[in-house]
């Protein structure tokens, strides 16, 4: 789909459908204006109680003028728009225009005033929703629906002084979506093709593509590291294990980099600890926080982003086998740490505690881990707030607003020291879990042990990074987020 700016007047525009908004039981100005164009038609549906008093109601009007068709889209009858309310607006146009044949659509919702948020916010909120929902993943039919998703242009009207930056915006949304897009298609993808050497090679082709220095170490690397926890995950598998390592420097030698930890377990069977049949196949998704890190750097680069990011994931499958490891094994951590694996089945920490070790080296201004971890994390949090765990209140406060400004938002959840005795072991420095109650939060203290050395935060996107049911599938999150905080680390709002 393609995005631009629209700076002549409502009524003067060419297109196969206009989308206004109806606020109250009134048109918008731009609505007033077209209504006006072609006889009242519009004011006249209105009239006939034809739309709901309801936020996102649609109804389609045929002009029979050089506007084809007009999309009147309710704001409901309350005083004052919300961000919710606009955002079950702009979902609500995408739906509607999918259902026309309209080859490009013109959207004057930036008559629409909501509190607190701006033209640049409004276009930005459209075109991200018009991106999400126009996502299909059908690489893996043997006949892919090429039925159009909608327009294949949408143009916002807007006034001539704002086509600049609103221009500008429109291609950081475009970079933003192709990254969210990417890890919404490796989320997809099934874990017989996306591997360990898969996340790699799709790695080295970003890194060809925007200049990124990318690094692969094999096995034989790990062990020279001495990366313990990594291997016992892997020594399950016949795929060999790998850590991915790229660098995007767009700042100069000078500014500290940050670093996105992600894990990359492209398939969990819980290993020994099996995991029960039913719904095993969405483990497929438990790479999603190296998706997300792939998503992440690919939208920064093509944004030409003024900052340092580094991109760490160590990946592999969590295998049963004769090979596998066994709860009660004790194994020694890249930090020195020793572990006793009292349940397979947590081996996303085991991953990640290893690469968040050897993240040290970069001097990193600040690290952030991001994994579907938990399923405790569900149980508190459910599929709409990521759970952010962090010690650093700072931090904490710039990720939280990073979330609600790209509408893909988190939680911050505790991460006291009582919830490390959870983790006590008779045998070894720490065990892998601390049992059922505070689940998500053991792990994170689990995690927290190998991050002192650097300002740390930890997203638990197990609820939040694939959709269930009718609408199975990656969702793309928290790309959004994470690229909102990179570039807010870069000065760009």
């Amino acid at each position: 789909m393609e995005f631009s700016i629209k700076t002549s007047t409502s009524e003067k525009t060419r297109t196969g459908c206009a989308v206004v908004a109806v606020i109250g039981a009134r048109l918008s100005p731009s609505g007033q204006a077209i209504d006006a164009a072609c006889g009242g038609q519009l004011a006249a549906a209105l009239k006939r109680g034809d739309l709901a008093a309801k936020a996102g109601a649609t109804l389609l009007v045929g002009t029979g003028s050089s506007i084809e068709r007009v999309l009147l889209v309710s704001a409901g009858d309350k005083a004052g728009v919300t961000e919710r309310i606009f955002g079950d607006m702009a979902r609500a146009v995408v739906r509607a225009l999918q259902g026309t044949g309209a080859r490009d659509a013109v959207s004057w919702l930036n008559d629409v005033e909501v509190k607190d948020r701006d033209a640049t916010w409004k276009v930005r909120t459209q075109a991200l929703m018009a991106r999400d929902m126009s996502y299909r993943f059908d690489r893996t039919k043997s006949k892919p629906d090429t039925t159009p998703r909608g327009p294949a242009a949408l143009a916002f009207g807007a006034d001539r002084t704002l086509n600049s930056a609103l221009t500008a915006e429109l291609r950081m949304v475009q970079a933003l979506s192709d990254g969210a897009d990417l890890a919404k298609d490796l989320g997809n993808l099934p874990p017989n093709l996306c591997t360990p050497a898969y996340l790699a090679d799709t790695a080295r082709k970003l890194g060809k593509q925007f200049g990124l220095k990318v690094e692969v170490l094999e096995r034989k690397q790990m062990e020279s590291l001495k990366m313990g926890a990594l291997l016992a995950v892997a020594q399950g598998s016949e795929l060999a294990p790998k850590l991915i390592v790229m660098r995007y420097d767009g700042a100069g030698a000078k500014q500290k980099p940050i670093a996105l930890v992600g894990k990359g377990i492209t398939f969990d069977t819980g290993g020994i600890s099996l995991k029960p049949a039913a719904d095993m196949d969405e483990m497929k998704y438990d790479m999603c926080g190296a998706a997300s890190v792939l998503g992440t750097m690919r939208a920064v680069a093509a944004m030409g982003a003024r900052v340092n990011l580094i991109g760490v994931i160590p990946t592999c499958e969590n295998m049963p086998s004769g090979r596998a490891t066994r709860p009660g094994d004790i194994v020694t951590t890249m930090s020195g740490q020793t572990v006793e694996i009292l349940n397979t089945d947590a081996e996303g920490r085991l991953i990640l505690c290893d690469a968040l070790t050897y993240v040290e080296r970069f001097k990193p201004a600040a690290v952030v881990d991001i994994a579907t971890l938990t399923g405790a994390c569900v149980v508190a949090l459910g599929h709409h707030l990521s759970g952010l765990f962090t010690t650093n209140d700072a931090l904490a406060a710039e990720l939280s607003a990073c979330g609600r400004e790209a509408a893909d938002p988190c939680w911050r959840m505790p991460l006291e020291d009582e919830y490390q005795d959870g983790l006590k072991s008779n045998f070894a420095d720490m065990a892998n879990v601390g049992g059922r109650a505070g689940g998500a939060v053991t792990a994170a203290c689990f995690l927290s042990r190998f991050t002192k050395a650097y300002d740390w935060a930890h997203l638990d996107i197990a609820g939040t990074a694939w959709r269930s049911g009718a609408a199975k599938g990656s969702s793309g999150r928290p790309v959004p987020l994470l690229t909102r905080f990179v570039l807010g680390r870069a000065g760009r709002n």
